[in-house]
């Protein structure tokens, strides 16, 4: 597999679209939090994404409304907005044994902390893990197109995200970007171990 460096905005615009091929769950309650939670801890490695609601007034802040984690299979949406920030979601991001894979974490987790206190464990940051294959572009946008040569919408992005009911365009949105943050993770881990690519050439200027 011959990897790009980066790729132009135009370039991705003339992509299919990448969509989340599993289960979505909405979690609205501290119990259902509990069950997925569970499910969770049993998996090696998950992708991880939240959403706050857009302010558009100066000054204005809102708390993370939704954290999703994502499996291979299934994304759990957790409405933290409704739920709160539950001591079992905590006990799995400072789970040593389950992989949580982001981009932009730390901002994430400094949003997150607003809601409780937390120390994550074994937190594989994207936009670092990206530069040892010679990608240079830091966007989960970009990143995954390089990699699968498929876009993730960004038309949700400013949503309510504390809307009474989410619509089936933001779950599907919120899902996506978790669950791509994990296939990126898990193609590069395969190619990693196989060896099996190689990074395009440095573009030569010529005079």
């Amino acid at each position: 597999m011959i990897l790009k460096r980066s790729i132009k905005k135009e370039e991705v615009k003339e992509l299919p679209k990448a969509l989340f091929p599993g289960r979505i769950y909405v979690i609205q309650s501290e119990a259902e939090a509990d069950k997925a939670v569970a499910y969770l801890q049993a998996q090696p490695v998950v992708g991880i994404d939240s959403e706050t609601r857009p302010s558009f007034t100066k000054g204005q802040t809102h708390k993370v409304a939704l954290l999703q984690i994502s499996s291979d299979e299934c994304c759990f949406l957790f409405r933290l907005n409704r739920t709160g920030f539950t001591a079992s979601l905590v006990e799995l991001l400072e789970n040593p044994s389950v992989i949580k894979v982001g981009l932009s974490l730390k901002d994430d987790f400094m949003m997150l902390r607003k809601r409780s206190a937390f120390n994550p464990q074994s937190v594989i940051e994207l936009q670092s893990y990206v530069e040892d294959f010679g990608i240079k572009d830091k966007s989960l946008q970009k990143i995954y197109a390089i990699l699968f040569q498929e876009k993730i919408s960004k038309s949700q992005r400013l949503s309510n995200w504390e809307a009474d009911v989410l619509s089936e365009s933001q779950k599907l949105y919120a899902a996506t970007d978790a669950w791509a943050c994990l296939t990126i993770y898990q193609l590069l881990e395969n190619l990693k171990l196989s060896g099996s690519y190689e990074l395009e050439p440095e573009p030569t200027n010529k005079d």
